[in-house]
């Protein structure tokens, strides 16, 4: 949480925000699995991470992408607002803005939050307990939109 005080003198604590990325190519998801030591260290997730203050949600999903993948990639449509205040696994509160990106080309090595950089096949995905967070319902509601596209942003 981030401690706040407000003009009026009144102190609250607010949310932080994140961005996650789902980015497929050839029927397969691009999942990175967390580095041991940082919350969910082991696990599979989605390319995300912090929103830094000096950037848009757009240009914060590009360089976290790239920074903990080594792809670049396009914007193709934002897809989900999560505000659930109850976001498992979480050592905070977070609300997360998730893109659906098309991948461009690898240009760099991935950081050092990420052991390891996979394209996995959507058949052959991962089960919930081996995704970070919340990212397994983000994937099953990407893959129900891809069967069976809606309007979106979806707004939980």
């Amino acid at each position: 949480m981030i401690n706040c005080v407000f003009e009026n003198r009144n102190e609250t604590s607010l949310r932080h925000v994140v961005v996650h990325a789902i980015v497929e190519k050839d029927d397969r998801l691009l999942l990175e699995k967390r580095t041991p030591g940082i919350l969910e260290g082991g696990k599979w997730g989605l390319p995300s991470g912090f929103l830094a203050r000096d950037e848009t949600a757009s240009e914060g999903i590009l360089r976290e992408l790239k920074e903990e993948t080594g792809w670049q990639g396009e914007i193709v449509s934002l897809f989900r607002i999560n505000t659930n205040p109850d976001r498992p696994h979480e050592d905070r509160q977070n609300v997360a803005i998730e893109f659906i990106i098309k991948p461009i080309k690898q240009v760099s090595k991935p950081d050092q939050e990420s052991t390891e950089i996979k394209w996995v096949s959507i058949e052959n995905l991962p089960p919930a307990s081996e995704l970070a967070f919340d990212h397994g319902e983000s994937i099953k509601l990407y893959l129900k939109y891809k069967n069976n596209p809606y309007p979106l942003p979806l707004f939980t």
